[in-house]
C-alpha cells in the first residue's frame, strides 16, 4: 500500500459495522424509489414499476438479502459538451439500488470529506464552488489550475475497493459495493503506463466508472479524497478548491505552486492516475479563472462565451424538433 493510502488510514477515526440491514430496509428502499424515480415517473417502464411497487420493492429486497440480485445491462449513449462523453444510464431497479445504498454510506463519507470539494454534495454545487474561488481569488495572486486525464475511465477498481474498506468493514455492504463497481460497463480505453506495470497492466487491472450512476459520483469523490487530504493536511495547502478532477490551488508564489504540482503528480501515480498534460498551467489570477464554465475575477465572474455559443445552438435544435414534433415540451423542459 502506498504512503498516501497509509497516511489516510491513519487519519480515520472509525471503520463502520451493521449497515447492511439499514441498507435493505424496505423504508430505506421506498426512500430509494422516490429519489430514482424523480423526472422519470412519465417513462413506462418506471410506471409499471411504480404501479406495483410494493411487489417490486419486496422482490427486490429478497434478492439483495438472499444474495441472488444481479445488476442489469445498462444503455449507454453519448453526449457533446465540449467533447464527446459516454453516459451509462442503468435499469431503474438498479438506480434504486445505488440510491439505496447511497443514502446509508454516503453520510459516513461525507463526514470525512474536506471543507472545499464541491461535486455532488448535499449544500454545496457549482456557484458555491464559483464564489470560494472569487474569494480565494482575492488573498492570492496566482492559481495552479489542473484536471485528471479521462478520470472516471481511469478509477482503478482495486484502488477504489481499498480506500473503501479503510471507513467500511461490513461484509455484506462491501458485497453490494463490490457488485456495482465489478459490473461496471466498459469505459473509454486507457493504455497508460506507472511504475513497476509490465506490458499488459493497463489491460489486466480492472478500472473505469460509467457516469450517469448516483454511486460513480459517490465513488468518484472517495476516491480523491486521500489526496484532498494530503494536500490540504501534508502540503498545509490552505486555499484548495475541487469539483470532481477540477482542482484549483492558490498562492502568492509561482515557484511554490510548480513544486506542490510536481508532488500532486507524483501521488497521483499511486492511484493510477495522470493529470491532463494540456490543462496544467499556472494563471495569474487578475486575468481572470475559467472554471465551471465560467471565467471568474476577484469582484465579478460571467459565463464562458462556448458555453453561450452552445446554449444558443441547443435552442435552436429545440425549436426546430419541437416545431417538427419531433420532440415534447416536457422532454425540453427537463
Amino acid at each position: 500500500m502506498n504512503v498516501l493510502l497509509l497516511y489516510y488510514r491513519t487519519i480515520i477515526l472509525k471503520r463502520y459495522n451493521n449497515l447492511f440491514n439499514s441498507i435493505t430496509s424496505f423504508e430505506n428502499l421506498c426512500l430509494a424509489l422516490r429519489k430514482a424515480q424523480s423526472g422519470k415517473k412519465n417513462k413506462d417502464i418506471v410506471s409499471k414499476f411504480i404501479y406495483i411497487q410494493e411487489i417490486e420493492l419486496l422482490k427486490l429486497q429478497n434478492e439483495i438479502l438472499q444474495k441472488r440480485y444481479n445488476p442489469g445491462k445498462y444503455t449507454t449513449f453519448y453526449i457533446y459538451d465540449k467533447k464527446k462523453r459516454l453516459i451509462s444510464a442503468a435499469p431503474f431497479r438498479d438506480r434504486i439500488v445505488h440510491h439505496a445504498l447511497c443514502n446509508v454510506i454516503e453520510p459516513i463519507f461525507e463526514k470525512s470529506f474536506i471543507h472545499d470539494t464541491y461535486a455532488n454534495r448535499t449544500g454545496k454545487g457549482t456557484h458555491k464552488a464559483i464564489k470560494r474561488c472569487a474569494e480565494y481569488s482575492r488573498v492570492n495572486k496566482y492559481v495552479l489550475k489542473f484536471d485528471i486525464k479521462k478520470y472516471f475511465a481511469s478509477i482503478d477498481h482495486e484502488i477504489l475497493k481499498t480506500i473503501i474498506c479503510s471507513k467500511i468493514k461490513d461484509k455484506d455492504t462491501l458485497w453490494i459495493i463490490n457488485l456495482i463497481i465489478d459490473n461496471s460497463n466498459k469505459q473509454e480505453e486507457i493504455s497508460d503506463y506507472f511504475f513497476d506495470d509490465h506490458l499488459f497492466t493497463p489491460i489486466e487491472r480492472k478500472k473505469g466508472l460509467p457516469i450517469g450512476n448516483q454511486t460513480s459520483q459517490l465513488f468518484a469523490n472517495i476516491y480523491l479524497d486521500p489526496l484532498d487530504h494530503y494536500i490540504k493536511e501534508k502540503l498545509r495547502c490552505q486555499f484548495y478548491i475541487r469539483y470532481v478532477d477540477d482542482c484549483l490551488l492558490f498562492a502568492d508564489n509561482k515557484e511554490e505552486l510548480w513544486k506542490i504540482g510536481e508532488k500532486i503528480i507524483h501521488e497521483l501515480e499511486f492511484f493510477r492516475l495522470k493529470i491532463h498534460p494540456t490543462k496544467y498551467h499556472i494563471i495569474p489570477v487578475q486575468c481572470g479563472i475559467p472554471f465551471l464554465g465560467y471565467r471568474i475575477f476577484s469582484e465579478y465572474y460571467f459565463l464562458d462565451k462556448n458555453n453561450i455559443h452552445r446554449f444558443k445552438r441547443r435552442m435552436r435544435f429545440f425549436q426546430n424538433a419541437y416545431a417538427n414534433k419531433e420532440i415534447d415540451l416536457v422532454t425540453i423542459k427537463q
